[in-house]
């Protein structure tokens, strides 16, 4: 199940300035990552919330149920061509770029990334993008 869920107060006309086709692979690195892991019947979530001024920026995040991975090892997801090889299973695909390419679209963007441990029971991901000064 993906749920997507935006809280009914978000300003709807949001205006980042971004690489389209850049934030087209982030969202598809992401979301092939967390589905590849996620077991059927399994939940993947999406939800979106903006931070006042001064920061100003949008934040989106995607849980998943996934099998976790240990606090220790979140910083390395990042890392080019590391697969966490305890928690998730190797035979499940994949080489290891994802979360690093992700990280260099965000870097580009001047936006942060991070990972922690899902409230569903998986990993969690944060983007962040700063938003322009009105």
């Amino acid at each position: 199940t993906i749920n997507p869920d935006a809280p009914h107060d978000m300003t709807p006309a949001l205006h980042l300035m971004a690489d389209e086709k850049r934030l087209r692979q982030l969202f598809l690195n992401l979301l092939e990552n967390s589905l590849r892991y996620t077991d059927q019947g399994g939940t993947i979530r999406i939800r979106c919330e903006t931070s006042d001024p001064p920061q100003n920026n949008l934040h989106i995040y995607l849980e998943d149920s996934a099998p976790a991975v240990p606090n220790e090892k979140l910083t390395q997801l990042f890392e080019r061509l590391y697969r966490e090889e305890q928690s998730r299973n190797r035979a499940k695909g994949g080489a290891g770029l994802g979360l690093a390419i992700a990280k260099s679209i965000m870097q580009a963007h001047q936006g942060t990334i991070r990972a922690y441990a899902s409230p569903l029971g998986g990993l969690g991901i944060q983007l962040s993008f700063p938003l322009p000064h009105h």
